[in-house]
């Protein structure tokens, strides 16, 4: 992995993107709460987060925090915290119901609107596939599932990252198999795959396919995403995980990220408490054992957040064997 540590209090390590040269902090600040908060709680908790040191934040267009994050930036700057927005890391993400040749532009277009940004650091596919226009919201009806043209919304993503508006653009939720139909006419490759990786769905192929090809993989949910309408409080209640944080004295949290940055993966964590987003960062000066590692690979692999809903009899995948290509 070639990282490099940015001055930050916590020493958080970069990767530089093969397909922009961009840098990109490893561990990265998660927004979308379920159910939703209010904006002002999602401005203060990202607030403490750039006064923790947190620098690279993860929004989307469904999450409805592209604003109170644009707020945050405005105020961190007044305040001092930090002295500019080109500090800060900031990807967001194309809605389904966007994720059209046509209207990829406009979407990236109201998203800076929201944000009050000139320009995003990454913009990212959100789903492979698309949804009937004007759709905003996560209860997905199964006759609104309809196949994404890759090539025309790829395309349009290129054009997003010539005309300056992102200076990266990459894809979430796809498997190897997406990846490789992207690149077979990609004139800029997709820089990131944001996609469901922990301890308890270690996505080694996947790892071993983005490696191969210059594409960082991004981890979400990378401690279970408790309390979510798609994770579970199973990674946070392994026995395994338990007892390697008992041994090292750290949190099991801290045990999941620290085995997720030894895999070469960067992070989104979410956190609004405090005192979790301080553990959050403090994985960087200790490691595991090849024996804990060891243990942490051998754990049984399952899928948690499988995309069910994206399945229909009517859609492009009617089954999640078609949606992840027999990654599950």
């Amino acid at each position: 992995m070639d990282a490099s540590l940015e001055a930050t209090s916590f020493g958080i390590p970069e990767y530089i993107l093969s397909s922009s040269g961009q840098r990109m902090p490893l561990l990265g600040f998660g927004t979308a709460a379920y159910p939703p908060v209010a904006p002002e709680v999602t401005k203060r908790a990202i607030l403490q987060a750039i006064e923790l040191g947190y620098r690279h934040f993860d929004t989307a267009s469904l999450y409805g925090t592209e604003q109170p994050l644009g707020e945050a930036i405005i105020e961190a700057i007044s305040l001092g915290l930090i002295k500019s927005r080109d500090e800060l890391f900031i990807a967001s993400k194309l809605w389904c119901s966007d994720a059209h040749g046509e209207l990829v532009l406009p979407a990236l277009r109201r998203s800076l609107q929201n944000l009050k940004l000139e320009y995003l650091d990454l913009y990212i596919i959100h789903w492979p596939l698309s949804l009937k226009p004007g759709i905003y919201e996560f209860s997905i009806k199964k006759e609104d599932l309809l196949p994404m043209d890759f090539g025309s919304v790829w395309a349009a993503l290129e054009e997003c990252q010539r005309l300056g508006l992102t200076k990266s653009i990459g894809v979430s939720n796809f498997s190897s198999k997406k990846l490789a139909d992207i690149l077979a006419f990609a004139k800029i490759p997709p820089a990131v795959n944001q996609v469901e990786l922990n301890p308890l769905w270690n996505q080694k192929k996947l790892r071993e396919f983005s490696n191969a090809n210059g594409i960082l993989l991004t981890a979400y949910s990378p401690l279970g995403a408790t309390g979510t309408v798609w994770g579970s409080s199973r990674v946070l209640e392994n026995q395994v995980l338990k007892e390697i944080a008992t041994v090292k004295g750290k949190t099991i949290a801290q045990i999941c990220l620290r085995w997720a940055y030894e895999q070469g993966v960067s992070m989104i964590v979410k956190s609004f408490n405090g005192e979790r987003m301080k553990q959050n960062l403090d994985i960087f000066s200790w490691s595991l054992s090849e024996d804990e590692l060891q243990r942490i690979n051998d754990i049984p692999q399952s899928r948690a957040s499988n995309g069910e809903i994206f399945t229909s009899e009517y859609g492009p995948f009617k089954t999640i064997e078609e949606l992840w290509d027999g990654e599950i």
